[in-house]
């Protein structure tokens, strides 16, 4: 009997030799990275780092100045229609109506996007999300930061795309609410999703991410992967990212 080398598996988001410049600036130099389908990685970098660019370029929104980022396996370029509809983007401060209710933000934006929704999907996907029942009905100005997150995770369950990108998602949120939106994020992951988030918080990406990686000036300087117990080793990464020079 012969051995049967195993299928590869495309990635769902890779970064090869990423370098971007802006007005003159390196602002991501010789960046490298895969996420693979189901996986949650965490690019972990200070401010000014290059964390929310990387997102931006998997969007289109940004063309590499060298190398390229694919999207399921295509370059972004190529195609970013594709890029983009197979993507859920949440940005740190999720851009949703305040005089509108939990359901009419929902209604609304996945009406821009060509989807139409009966009220049981809207209610099963506030459901997946633990959005409080009562709050529904509520227009969103009276809502926590943490309520406005679940709702736009909800809109991206019900855009149904197979990877989000998360930018600064647990900023400004208090500890419950942290612990909740990683439980979160690992089920969505669990249940096959992939996911790119990009923090400034040591702890939660060591606590919620498959693989961490230190980005730092533009570069990436670390990687790190979670051990026997499931976990990544918090004291290594912190210290990784203290280290003299980090931005």
């Amino acid at each position: 009997m012969t051995d049967v080398e195993p299928l590869a598996v495309t990635p769902a988001l890779e970064a090869h030799a990423l370098s971007l410049v802006r007005e003159g600036s390196r602002v991501l130099d010789d960046v490298s990275f895969t996420v693979a389908p189901g996986e949650i990685y965490a690019l972990l970098g200070g401010n000014g780092a290059g964390k929310s660019t990387t997102l931006l370029t998997f969007l289109g929104f940004l063309s590499p100045s060298g190398g390229s980022v694919q999207v399921n396996g295509r370059e972004v370029g190529a195609d970013v229609a594709a890029a983009r509809g197979a993507i859920a983007y949440l940005p740190e401060a999720a851009t949703l109506y305040g005089h509108l209710d939990a359901y009419e933000n929902l209604a609304y934006f996945l009406d821009l996007a060509g989807r139409r929704v009966d009220r049981a999907a809207l209610e099963a996907a506030l459901d997946q999300v633990a959005l409080p029942p009562e709050a529904r009905g509520r227009r969103m100005q009276t809502y926590s930061k943490g309520m406005r997150q679940k709702t736009a995770i909800a809109l991206a369950l019900l855009r149904d795309t197979p990877i989000l990108l998360l930018d600064e998602p647990t900023s400004g949120l208090d500890p419950v609410a942290i612990d909740e939106f990683h439980a979160m994020v690992k089920a969505l992951a669990a249940a096959g999703r992939t996911v790119l988030m990009v923090t400034h918080d040591v702890y939660g990406a060591c606590q919620v991410a498959d693989r961490v990686g230190l980005l730092r000036g533009g570069r990436l300087v670390g990687s790190f992967e979670a051990g026997p117990q499931g976990r990544i080793d918090t004291e290594t990464v912190h210290a990784a990212f203290a280290a003299r020079g980090a931005s």
